[in-house]
């Protein structure tokens, strides 16, 4: 049976579940030889992470792992990926590194992808959204790690130098900058790369314009761009979790006031859905033609944003672009408007503008920064324009970011034991399909089959 079709199977009953979820023999000679090998590899792994990993502090690893616990306890999807992980080692004698966010659903990503035999080291893809405990954690659980929160440039690229010393097989990237290092200053490097995968729109965009310019020299897979992962993660979890950041960081009320959302991609779709739940009114602010149409008919005003800057209360820039927010509409916002990013890069909020235009700046909040300007107006940007989410907050939706990386867990291994060319490619859409039929199977949710005569009747060009 093919790897993709041989994850999940129907049983008689009609359930979707892990294939041979229950297969094995517990109990037996083998499986007692078997545990204690791992757990020499483990403490070997776990010696070796200690003593290369660049962190805060590793004492802090006791609340790290409650948090990875307690994430793990609700990634149902992850728990069957790395059941059969732990079965058929896919990564045996294969390094990965992954520059992601490092909090605990991402360090629980790490985990899996370790126990399909990987040695796995990590370092951060945002200075502001590390959490120290639980890169501890992920140490203490053998995973070498070079992050820790407030990382400044310099830090932040001895970091992602660091991982790329640690020679890997196989990469997952957020944000394409790993990517990125290897081809700029690390040529060499590159062919020892099998290939990888990228977790957001930013990422595609650059792995793109590699390709186009010839310069991509291995192959990613484009995970971002898969159904599972864009209509879920970045629609249902990133409306969520940019309000869940700024109204915890913020203790503002939302109902009531106006919020401009700035692009209207599939992150801005769910901040303007998730905005009008919350009882705001909600202008969007748009430069694709179509785009505009479709939140005219989802019912938001559009307008340009020099004039959603009059009205709004709450900005939420979610373009992948920059200097979506400039000194025009600085100029004219009310007193007390609050500036968020959703966007990868800390670009989309032009902080060089408003640095320029202000009379004071200070701190009033923890992550919240007041510009004071001449005219006696205070704006407020939240986490110094990074991503809000997870910069003030701790992310996604753990649900929801249980289908974002399973798929990352199987497109890894996907592009790891296929030959792909150097280029972008999309998540097979049986894959796909695959994460959705799990995450289905775990809400207990059954749905309908074709039929043979369905099936026959949608490739046929006859109507009878």
């Amino acid at each position: 049976m093919d790897k993709l079709n041989e994850f999940t199977q129907r049983n008689d009953s009609g359930q979707w579940s892990a294939s041979n979820a229950q297969a094995g023999v517990e109990g037996s000679a083998q499986a007692h030889a078997q545990a204690g090998a791992q757990s020499s590899a483990q403490a070997h792994a776990q010696s070796s992470a200690q003593a290369n990993s660049m962190i805060r502090d590793i004492g802090l690893a006791g609340a790290g792992n409650l948090k990875i616990d307690w994430v793990a306890a609700h990634m149902p999807l992850l728990n069957q990926v790395r059941a059969q992980f732990e079965r058929e080692r896919p990564f045996a004698g294969k390094r990965v590194a992954i520059c992601l966010h490092l909090e605990a659903k991402t360090a629980y990503l790490a985990l899996t992808i370790q126990a399909g035999g990987a040695q796995v080291a990590v370092a951060a893809s945002n200075p502001l959204s590390t959490q120290d405990d639980v890169v501890a954690a992920l140490v203490d659980r053998g995973v070498t790690a070079f992050a820790w929160h407030g990382a400044t440039d310099e830090e932040y690229h001895t970091h992602l130098n660091r991982l790329l010393d640690f020679h890997p097989d196989a990469i997952i990237d957020d944000g394409g900058d790993l990517v990125a290092t290897l081809h700029r200053d690390r040529p060499a490097q590159t062919t020892e790369i099998i290939g990888g995968c990228e977790e957001t729109t930013t990422g595609i965009l650059r792995l793109k314009a590699m390709e186009a310019e010839g310069s991509l020299r291995f192959p990613m897979m484009a995970v971002n761009d898969a159904y599972c992962k864009y209509l879920f993660d970045n629609r249902y979890g990133t409306g969520q979790s940019v309000w869940d950041g700024i109204m915890r960081t913020t203790n503002l009320v939302v109902a009531g006031k106006t919020a401009v959302v700035v692009g209207y991609g599939w992150c801005g779709k769910g901040v303007a859905m998730r905005a009008k739940g919350l009882g705001a009114r909600v202008v969007v602010c748009e430069v694709d033609p179509i785009r505009a149409l479709e939140a005219m008919m989802d019912g938001f005003s559009v307008m340009p944003i020099v004039e959603a800057a009059k009205v709004g209360d709450f900005f939420v820039t979610v373009t992948g672009n920059r200097d979506c927010i400039t000194r025009p509409a600085f100029e004219v916002m009310k007193d007390g408007a609050v500036l968020a990013n959703a966007g990868h890069f800390d670009v989309e909020i032009s902080k060089p503008d408003l640095h320029a235009l202000a009379t004071d700046v200070r701190t009033v909040r923890s992550n919240v920064e007041e510009f004071r300007f001449r005219d006696g107006r205070r704006v407020y940007l939240l986490a110094d324009g990074r991503l809000v989410n997870l910069a003030s907050g701790d992310g996604h939706p753990v649900e929801v970011m249980d289908m974002t990386f399973a798929l990352q867990a199987l497109g890894l291994r996907q592009i790891v034991e296929h030959q792909y060319a150097p280029g972008v490619h999309t998540i097979p859409k049986e894959l796909d399909e695959t994460v959705a039929r799990m995450r289905l199977a775990a809400w207990g949710v059954e749905i309908d089959a074709l039929s043979a005569g369905q099936r026959t009747y949608l490739t046929s060009w006859h109507s009878d």
